[in-house]
């Protein structure tokens, strides 16, 4: 066999694995993104409506620790919604185009039935993607898709990429692909994360973030 045909069969060869491991292999999802500017402005804090930001938010060392206990009260008075402590991402509002969210998530041991992170904007749902904690510290798509398991007490790196024009999501776990959904409709979009209790939640809830960028596809 001559040289050329070793050439070829190793090409073969390598096309085949690549295949094979282009859904468990670690790679950069930011590739080919822009990332867009953030400061503190872009970050505004929803919490229960009684209680101070300081109360259930703060910020040291580059962390945003976000908690909220299941008997605390909503976000607006008479509201039928669960409590939250979540950071709603301000000034990249979208309706079409490729976005991205990346940032470094933990979560402590306990936390569970809780929501982490949302794409928001949805019809007729209010959401297009929601990342939530079960009591086995499992990452899950809603209630459904198994994205991540034994997640407690450790950091991981979540990109949810949004493609608001093909109405596709992706979403990527330590570099990983994990799941791929069509998106669930909406005119208008935007990022949040933190905790976002469930009607199941656990007693106390907590996440935190790091890391936080908003990207939008070149071209």
């Amino acid at each position: 066999m001559g040289i050329l045909n070793h050439i070829a069969l190793i090409s073969a060869a390598f096309v085949i694995l690549q295949t094979r491991w282009s859904s468990s292999w670690p790679m950069d999802p930011t590739l080919g993104f822009l990332r867009l500017p953030l400061n503190k402005s872009n970050f505004h804090i929803q919490k229960p409506y009684d209680l101070k930001e300081s109360e259930r938010y703060s910020f040291k060392h580059g962390v945003h620790k976000m908690w909220v206990y299941f008997a605390d009260k909503p976000l607006y008075r008479n509201s039928p919604t669960h409590p939250r402590t979540e950071i709603r991402i301000t000034g990249y509002d979208y309706s079409s185009g490729v976005w991205q969210f990346e940032g470094y998530g933990y979560v402590p041991c306990g936390t569970a039935n809780v929501t982490i992170m949302q794409v928001f904007g949805g019809s007729p749902h209010a959401t297009t993607f929601m990342l939530r904690v079960d009591q086995n510290g499992t990452l899950t798509y809603y209630r459904s898709a198994v994205l991540a398991s034994n997640m407690y007490d450790r950091w991981f790196r979540l990109n949810v990429i949004h493609d608001a024009n093909a109405s596709h999501l992706k979403v990527y776990i330590d570099g990983v692909l994990k799941f791929e959904a069509p998106g669930r409709g909406g005119t208008s979009h935007y990022f949040k994360c933190g905790v976002y209790s469930q009607p199941d939640g656990s007693y106390y809830m907590e996440s935190r973030w790091k890391g936080i960028k908003v990207l939008k596809k070149c071209g």
